[in-house]
């Protein structure tokens, strides 16, 4: 019976990715079209499109993608692939490292250097405490299919 359920639980992660997926790729186009359209406007009226604008759109847009994404997931499955996917906060720590290595010429240098090693540091806090929570999280779950022995 174990076999089984695992078996359908694999089935069902493997759906559920497949929706992601396709979810991204649907997303992509469209922000890929959006992109093309916008710009093609914008430049025949003889304007150009702040990035900062542009950037904040794509972020709004993958809000929506990851909330419909996130709710499509079955919740016995939830915790098992959100456990998991907490690795990606790796890239998170990376920038993190980048950003509080950042050469701090004056503690608070007019061009912003000082918030970015603090704000860099915060999210290198942030993101180590997802990773280890994240770990911890996976390796209890694992635990429970363990076979208890006397």
């Amino acid at each position: 019976m174990m076999a089984g359920t695992s078996d359908a639980l694999l089935n069902q992660a493997e759906y559920t990715a497949d929706l992601a997926r396709q979810a991204a790729e649907a997303a992509e186009a469209h922000a890929e079209a959006m992109a093309a359209g916008v710009s093609g406007v914008a430049h025949a009226a003889g304007m150009e499109i702040d990035p900062f604008v542009f950037r904040f759109a794509i972020f709004v847009l993958a809000c929506f993608v990851g909330y419909y994404v996130v709710w499509s997931v079955t919740p016995a499955l939830h915790t098992p692939l959100m456990s998991v996917t907490n690795a990606i906060s790796s890239v998170i720590v990376v920038g993190a490292i980048l950003a509080v290595g950042v050469e701090a010429v004056d503690a608070v240098a007019a061009d912003g250097t000082g918030w970015a090693t603090a704000f860099g540091f915060f999210a290198l806090v942030l993101a180590s405490v997802n990773i280890f929570g994240g770990f911890l999280v996976t390796q209890r779950m694992l635990a429970m299919y363990k076979k208890k022995t006397k």
